[in-house]
């Protein structure tokens, strides 16, 4: 049997074995014949002695090259493993080009690329290589994150030096701050919990080694700053964020920005607004709604530009995602005076007294049916100040999406997914009675769908799907239409006050909007300002509603 050989490249010809041409059509119809030639190529010396070479190249860690070693390739010759087939009978390409081919563009982010040991095979190669085998090495290589490029990773461990020369036997969590700030660039309110992921052993005191361990080592040096947050706050077997993983975080806000020092003299309170932020957060961000805030939730979210922005400014009123002190005081205040006997839980008759009687006896028991979101309250019943949260920012809010969601859930009453004219009936019919006993002029149902429908220009008229009222800017107004009688006047009214304020600033949220006009008389009637002085009239509870 002749052999053609081009260095330590060994070619068989296929037509010295005397073997007839075989079609693709006939290996797939009969693939028996595929084994037989398998078996008869593996029975090879030639091949014997590849398996052979590239057992001991593995052995002495030499990297792997699917075409064999680099030093033996001949570019312009055959192919490196012995091959039964001409060549014209190889599977084709993909009839992708090269350059629309997602496959081609893979390499930019394949392990190769990232500093891999693994080599770029031809590009011809490549094409065929499935996508899935790009990302399994990918992940295979880089489980734990990409590691640091050699540049980065000096120039962080100089910073490191710089700041643990100082301080040879360790960083207590007093001065841990700077190595948050400079080397981990996180905001200042991070410092604790990051020193206790560190600091696994209580000790008090994390050094320079531990450091390094958690943060070069571990790769959070090249990780997003949603991702770092993330894995620091997280339970380490927990692939999930819970209410009590954010605890340390406010902690450390309430000790130390200058916004909240006068809360200091009164823990109780800084309990109540630690919580009402945590509750707030889950409310907009855990769209799952199972109190397991995921990564990719927290970056969808707004949470971590909200959190940067609170670490910048001292005024922690302006930072009206989630952390401003003035809307706790609105939610709190609120449920303090609805909460007459001061248990700290809420029934339907308290309730029903919310925004001056604004809400219809229907939707407050479809509330407590629990439809929307079960309580977390034990006591039956009765709604917890958990609960009462998500009620006021989705009544407050209705422009966002999880108001839209709530109310969807109280008005769907068979559950199915749309919302029916007879369903939007049952709500309104308690609506046109109370405008009939305060003596206003009645608008029929029939117009009120008639407007509705306008509004919200569903995709089909017989039903309003969720769908429908997240893409129409006036859904929270339907929702108002059947069981807020107060908002609902005043947008049929088209409030002419309401109007100026949208367009003074239109980035505020109706919640926005609503909770800095509540502070405001709040604090009046904290003051004890007279009502003769006449901003009583601009604050009246009849009027609260549209704010």
């Amino acid at each position: 049997m002749d052999i053609d050989s081009s260095g330590d490249v060994t070619s068989l010809d296929p037509e010295l074995l005397q073997l007839p041409e075989l079609s693709p059509l006939a290996l797939k119809t009969n693939p028996q014949i595929a084994e037989d030639l398998f078996a008869q190529w593996l029975s090879l010396p030639e091949t014997g002695r590849l398996v052979k070479s590239l057992i001991e190249d593995a052995r002495a860690g030499t990297p792997f090259n699917a075409l064999g070693n680099s030093n033996s390739v001949n570019v312009a010759g055959s192919n490196m493993l012995p091959s039964m087939f001409p060549a014209a009978t190889t599977p084709p390409l993909s009839p992708r080009s090269s350059s629309g081919s997602p496959r081609v563009s893979k390499q930019r982010t394949s392990p190769s690329s990232l500093g891999s040991p693994l080599k770029l095979v031809t590009e011809q190669v490549r094409e065929v290589i499935p996508q899935v085998e790009c990302v399994t090495l990918t992940y295979f290589y880089f489980r734990d994150g990409r590691p640091p490029s050699n540049d980065i990773k000096e120039q962080c461990l100089s910073r490191i030096n710089d700041i643990f020369n100082k301080k040879m036997d360790g960083l207590r969590m007093h001065e841990f701050k700077s190595i948050t700030k400079e080397i981990c660039r996180l905001p200042s309110f991070f410092s604790s919990p990051l020193f206790r992921k560190i600091d696994t052993d209580d000790t008090g005191i994390v050094t320079r080694d531990a450091f390094i361990k958690y943060w070069v080592d571990g790769n959070m040096l090249t990780m997003d700053t949603a991702t770092q947050m993330f894995k620091i706050l997280k339970q380490p077997d927990c692939n999930y964020l819970s209410k009590v993983d954010f605890k340390p975080l406010l902690q450390e806000l309430l000790a130390t920005h200058p916004g909240l020092e006068f809360l200091q003299s009164t823990p109780e309170f800084q309990e109540r607004y630690a919580e009402t932020v945590i509750y707030r957060i889950f409310y907009y961000i855990n769209k799952s709604g199972n109190g397991r805030l995921t990564l990719r939730e927290l970056k969808r979210g707004n949470l971590i530009a909200a959190i940067q922005h609170a670490d910048e400014e001292e005024d922690i009123n302006k930072v009206l995602r989630y952390f401003s002190y003035e809307h706790f005081y609105v939610i709190y205040c609120k449920f303090w005076e609805l909460d007459t006997d001061h248990d700290f839980l809420i029934d339907k008759e308290n309730l029903i007294r919310y925004g001056n009687h604004a809400l219809t006896y229907r939707i407050v028991e479809r509330i407590f049916s629990q439809t929307p979101r079960k309580f977390t309250s034990k006591v039956e019943g009765k709604m917890g100040y958990e609960d009462f949260v998500y009620f006021m920012l989705s009544e407050e809010d209705k422009s966002a999406e999880p108001s839209l969601e709530y109310w969807f859930k109280c008005i769907d009453l068979d559950g199915n997914g749309v919302l029916t004219p007879s369903e939007l009936q049952f709500f309104y019919e308690e609506q046109l009675h109370r405008m009939e006993c305060l003596a206003q002029e009645p608008v029929l149902f029939e117009d009120i769908l008639c407007q509705i429908i306008d509004m919200v220009a569903p995709k089909r008229e017989e039903y309003i799907t969720l769908n429908d009222l997240k893409g129409c800017k006036l859904s929270g107004n339907v929702f108002n239409i059947l069981f807020n009688l107060n908002k609902f006047m005043a947008f049929e009214s088209r409030d002419p006050f309401l109007i100026r304020q949208e367009r003074e600033d239109p980035t505020m949220t109706e919640w926005d909007r609503f909770a800095h006009r509540e502070y405001i008389r709040l604090s009046m009637e904290e003051d004890g300002e007279d009502a003769s002085n006449g901003s009583i009239e601009v604050w009246d509870e009849s009027f609260e509603a549209p704010f």
